[in-house]
């Protein structure tokens, strides 16, 4: 597979009234097209201000970020991003919610109103679209901010503690939804948590960051060999239960 994705030699500092704190030292990896990839790491070693970096939102210190082999600087459109809430607007019904982003980019033509109808006919919210997000049950909400991310056709998505406010029923069946609709709409995921189980049962690798200042400690491949794998069949795996020591016992080290 070729690489989307190149995250090079980023660092982070920050200038407090005392002191330069560095956030991330020196990281690197790459992601392949199609490769779901999650970061996992002690609390505030930079994950989330990695992913903000590679979305445009935050600035670099140091480094480059490269998606198809073109640098890029600031906001690109190859890259969309799931937040820890859903951030719909409870004032606008789901077919509105989800064009938002095509009204911000100034995209919403018949071509992308019918991907839009697709989508939401794919994934069971078509009979929806005249409801408002309070309707909606929590599961029916991510599918919905997922919907309005995917209608601007992004190469990347970002998603950064996108199931954490849902209870642990409802996020295990969400992760297994989201995962199937990005692997038929071929989206390459990057994914921050602080799930062990999440990150092992969505990735085809986990990324390992280091106590403050964040470095890449250590990446691991996760291959369960598993016909039609998803989120939740993978958990019976007996490999499941060594990948999960194995990440446990590498965070404990900094904790």
């Amino acid at each position: 597979m070729e690489t989307i994705l190149e995250v090079k030699n980023i660092s982070k500092k920050y200038q407090s009234k005392k002191a330069e704190i560095l956030a991330l030292d020196n990281i690197h990896f790459h992601v392949k097209k199609g490769e779901f990839v999650s970061i996992i790491g002690p609390s505030g070693c930079g994950k989330s201000t990695l992913l903000s970096i590679i979305s445009g939102l935050e600035t670099k210190t140091e480094g480059e970020i490269y998606i198809e082999n073109k640098k890029v600087e600031g906001i690109s459109e190859e890259v969309g991003y799931m937040l820890q809430k859903d951030c719909l607007l409870e004032w606008r019904n789901i077919w509105n919610n989800s064009i938002l982003g095509l009204e911000l980019k100034g995209k919403v033509n018949e071509e992308n109103k019918c991907y839009v109808e697709s989508l939401l006919k794919k994934y069971n919210l078509y009979d929806f679209k005249d409801k408002y997000p309070s309707e909606l049950s929590g599961g029916m909400r991510q599918r919905a901010a997922l919907i309005r991310t995917l209608a601007t056709k992004p190469k990347i998505l970002l998603l950064d503690e996108a199931f954490s406010a849902l209870d642990y029923q409802t996020r295990i069946m969400v992760t297994n939804d989201i995962y199937s609709i990005l692997r038929k709409e071929n989206i390459t995921a990057l994914i921050v948590t602080h799930d062990i189980s999440e990150a092992i049962s969505m990735s085809d690798r986990v990324i390992v960051l280091s106590k403050r200042p964040g470095r890449v400690k250590n990446i691991h491949k996760i291959d369960f060999d598993i016909d039609n794998r998803n989120p939740i069949n993978v958990r019976e795996s007996p490999k499941f239960s060594g990948y999960f020591n194995t990440l446990w016992k590498e965070l404990g080290v900094d904790e």
